[in-house]
């Protein structure tokens, strides 16, 4: 052990004052790391941030352009389907032609499918008008209910609806309809056999809250943020526009939408906000 030895107090005084300055520059030092971790993490908060708004900014754009080139094709495109599928059906009745009746129902079938892709597309259109009602949202669900436990009672899965003590909500019921159905069916469809879908609405704080909880494998990270993007799809026959109608229905109502995904399972989370006042 080195013991220091002084041969004057002044000496002494200054060996103390310069420990304590040590002492002091240690602390800086410290505070100083604790001080650039701060703004480091407040950074990497920042431009996760600006990175979702640019994202979010990209998605709005690409849904603007999506309903401009809805409102000006979908109308136009949807006639002639009609009239094809009326004559198709009158020459699937007839006697001479029963042997084609499965190339008619065929066609019928795949018009269907066309009219399904038309109406998704006009759900997006950016000067869509909305008419919004003071309704309960649980009243809306329980109207569903029935639909969307044939859909999953054909697909031998179940649906299990379990609505909250919640309030009123301005909402077009037209437009809400529409977005359960398309996050029922998705949950439905990501599914096992013997799955079940759960659907529930409650209060969070100011926010009314619908969930949609299927116990599928869950959702890739890598496809989360690409979710809501117009034509972005995992499904082979699937045209990518369903959830991104949902998105736009939520940015309509001023409602958000979240995520929970897991390999037990996805829920989305549909947040309105409890104003007491018309959307703008």
């Amino acid at each position: 052990m080195i013991v220091a030895r002084f041969d004057s107090i002044k000496d002494w005084e200054h060996f103390v004052d310069l420990k304590r300055e040590i002492i002091q520059l240690k602390e800086q030092r410290v505070s100083l790391r604790s001080m650039v971790e701060d703004i480091t993490k407040q950074l990497k908060i920042e431009i996760e941030k600006r990175e979702s708004i640019e994202q979010e900014l990209a998605k709005l754009g690409r849904l603007n352009i999506i309903g401009q080139l809805a409102a000006g094709l979908g109308h136009e495109i949807r006639n002639p389907l009609t009239t094809i599928r009326g004559f198709l059906q009158m020459l699937k009745c007839k006697a001479e032609l029963v042997t084609y009746t499965n190339y008619f129902e065929l066609m019928i079938e795949e018009l269907d499918r066309a009219n399904a892709i038309i109406t998704d597309y006009l759900s997006l259109a950016k000067n869509k008008p909305t008419d919004f009602k003071r309704l309960h949202l649980n009243k809306l669900l329980e109207n569903l209910s029935p639909l969307i436990t044939a859909d999953a009672y054909s697909q031998g899965k179940k649906c299990i609806f379990e609505p909250g003590d919640i309030q009123d909500l301005e909402i077009d019921p037209h437009e809400i309809t529409q977005m359960v159905l398309n996050l029922a069916r998705n949950g439905l469809e990501a599914m096992p056999i013997d799955g079940c879908l759960t659907i529930k609405t409650f209060m969070n704080e100011q926010d009314i809250v619908l969930s949609v909880n299927d116990e599928g494998q869950g959702i890739p990270p890598e496809h989360l943020s690409k979710l809501g993007t117009p034509f972005f799809t995992t499904k082979e026959n699937g045209t990518g526009l369903g959830l991104a109608m949902c998105y736009n229905v939520a940015n309509r109502h001023n409602a958000q939408i979240d995520i929970d995904t897991s390999q037990n399972g996805t829920t989305f989370f549909v947040r309105f906000p409890n104003q007491g006042s018309h959307p703008l």
